[in-house]
This record gives C-alpha cells, structure tokens and sequence, in this order.
C-alpha cells in the first residue's frame, strides 16, 4: 500500500461509494474521506465498506463528514456531487441545478485541499469540467474529467460480444464529450494488436459505435439511475495513475488551449495521467470525418457553456 495517500469522495451515492470500496479493496491509499450532505447514510456506507476491508487486509481507514475540513491534504478529491440521470432525463436538464452545486463544492476543495487534483464526475461531465476549472481558478492540469475511460470501456465490451472472441485484449478508443456526441476511433481501436477494421465490417462496427453512444441511457432505462460500477472502475483507474505517477495514457475531459483547434472550452482527449494530473495532452491525427465529428462535439459542449455563461456562472 502506498503509504500517506489520501484520497476524498464528494458525494456517496452509487458512484462514490463504489469507488471508496474498490480503492479500499485494492489497498491503494492510506486514507479515504467520504463527504457527504446526508451524514447518516454516508456513516453506514463508511461503516459497512471499512467492515469488508477487513478480511482483505486492508489497512485503509474509511471516515464520512460533513465537514469539508476533513479533505485538508487530500491527494486526489473526487467530484461526484449532484443530481443525478432519471429516465428521460438529458444530461442538458441537468446543466444549470449541477453547475450551482459544482460551483458550491469547489469552493469548499479549493479553501480545504488546494493543491488537490481534482477527477470531476458530476454531470454534463465536460460543461461541469469547465465550470470546476473556472470556479476554482485551476490550472489547467490539476482537474481532470472522468468520460473517455468509461466510454472506451463500453465499446470494448460492445467489441468483445459481438465478434466472440478477444475478452480482455480489446483496445478501444473513445474521445469527445460525454454524451450523443462523443467520437469513437475505430482506425485506433484493436484486438490484442489487429485493428478492428480487418476483424468486422463497416454496418457492424456502426452498430457498435451506435451502442456505446446510447450505453448510459440504456443502462438509466433498465435501473432507473445511472450506471456505478463501470464508472468507479474508471475513476479508480485514473486514481491509480495519480497516486503512482504512472504517466498512464487515458482518454479523458480537460481545457483545451490549443490542441485540436479549440481554445477555452473542455472536451475528451487522450492525457498522459501523472501525479500533477494532466502531464501531457496527445494530439491524434484525425481524418476529415474524425474532425467533424469532434467539431459537432465540441459545439454541443460550447452549447452548454454558452447557456452557464447567460446565467452568469463565469465571465465570458
């Protein structure tokens, strides 16, 4: 375990909860601290996933608060705050009751754990990217969006089923926000080295773009709330590559100041994840259809911010 790692979770409902059981789990912190409104229930979560660490051998202490004095010298805080997907519900009808909330937490990080990197969660995750950075006055590097390693995920598992065979070896790569307009790259996407095109068609690699692109909203209308488990693996993921300075490559949401083309507004790009966060942002050649689909992309998160910006949540 690494020793003097800490590690606070804003929010314990699905998503927050699962990531303290799996980081707890895999022993990768010293400390986890959950912080959470509704003080009571955060203390059974914290009690109940402390309980389970224990035949692991884990050494991790869980604490719940809600007292954000408790993150103070936190390594890595994790924003999973705010309202969350019914069905029927678009990430758009959240934007402006989770920018209100986003805004309120952030200032509590940046007065308690400054120095912290910050992994957003909370959705629109690319509109409340941007309004985290904004909020708290962050460079560039230090707040991350988790969206491009869940996304990847998806159409790996899409990949998997549909040609049988590969479990475990497929690569896929997903950039763009988090949402209908997101961009999957079959051209950078393989099975343990052969590229996806030579092993499916065309109709059938379409068919599993367009099944990643309505993954959330799928699993939203079978549980009735968004999905958990695929989220927390990937927010622990990028958790890891903090904690360990592991200089992972990951497709994640971050402020674009130049690369592809955009300057000032968040979208989902291949980083180099390190213990200052956003080490290096990678700049994938795009074909012309990639870049347009990164344009639409872009513009529907511009679309968002363009709407915060109206209600005066940051200056323009």
């Amino acid at each position: 375990m690494l020793r003097g790692k800490k590690v606070s979770i804003i929010g314990t409902g699905n998503v927050g909860a699962t990531v303290c059981y799996w980081l707890s789990m895999r022993k990768k912190c010293r400390e986890i601290v959950m912080i959470d409104r509704h003080g009571v229930v955060a203390h059974g979560k914290a009690l109940d996933i402390l309980q389970a660490t224990s035949p692991e051998g884990s050494h991790t202490q869980i604490y719940n608060s809600t007292d954000y004095a408790m993150i103070e010298d936190s390594d890595v805080v994790v924003v999973t705050a705010g309202a969350t997907r019914k069905p029927g519900m678009s990430r758009d009808d959240l934007l402006l009751l989770n920018a209100t909330i986003t805004q309120q937490v952030i200032h509590e990080v940046r007065k308690y754990a400054p120095n912290a990197i910050v992994i957003m969660v909370s959705n629109p995750l690319d509109a409340m990217t941007y309004v985290a950075i904004k909020a708290g006055c962050y460079p560039k590097n230090q707040v991350i969006g988790m969206a491009g390693i869940l996304d990847s995920s998806r159409m790996e598992t899409f990949i998997s089923q549909k040609l049988g065979f590969g479990y475990g070896q497929v690569t896929a790569s997903v950039i763009g926000g988090h949402g209908d307009d997101m961009v999957p790259l079959p051209r950078y996407s393989s099975v343990n080295g052969v590229a996806l095109t030579d092993l499916l068609s065309d109709e059938e690699i379409k068919e599993i773009i367009e099944l990643t692109r309505q993954g959330g909203a799928e699993i939203v209308g079978y549980m009735g709330t968004s999905a958990y488990y695929a989220p927390a693996n990937s927010i622990v993921k990028m958790i890891e590559a903090v904690l360990n300075d592991s200089r992972a490559i990951f497709p994640c949401a971050v402020l674009l100041e130049g690369k592809y083309g955009y300057n000032n507004t968040v979208n989902g790009v291949p980083v180099v994840l390190g213990a200052n966060g956003v080490e290096k942002v990678l700049e994938l050649p795009l074909n012309l259809e990639e870049q347009q689909q990164f344009a639409k992309s872009v513009n529907s998160v511009e679309n968002l911010l363009d709407t915060l910006r109206k209600n005066n949540f940051f200056a323009s």
